[in-house]
């Protein structure tokens, strides 16, 4: 009776986690880096560095 309800787990009910490639994440990180944010009155003005 055990037996009907134990269920083995399997290779394809593993979640597979995707790794962003280096590429992106460099870009991300420099633009980040050149992203500059200066607030004034109430205002948000956005300004990229390169």
């Amino acid at each position: 009776m055990g037996k009907l309800y134990f269920k083995k787990p399997s290779k394809e009910g593993k979640i597979n986690h995707p790794q962003p490639k280096k590429e992106t994440i460099q870009f991300l990180l420099n633009y980040s880096k050149a992203l500059n944010v200066v607030e004034y009155k109430r205002m948000k003005f956005e300004t990229l560095l390169n």
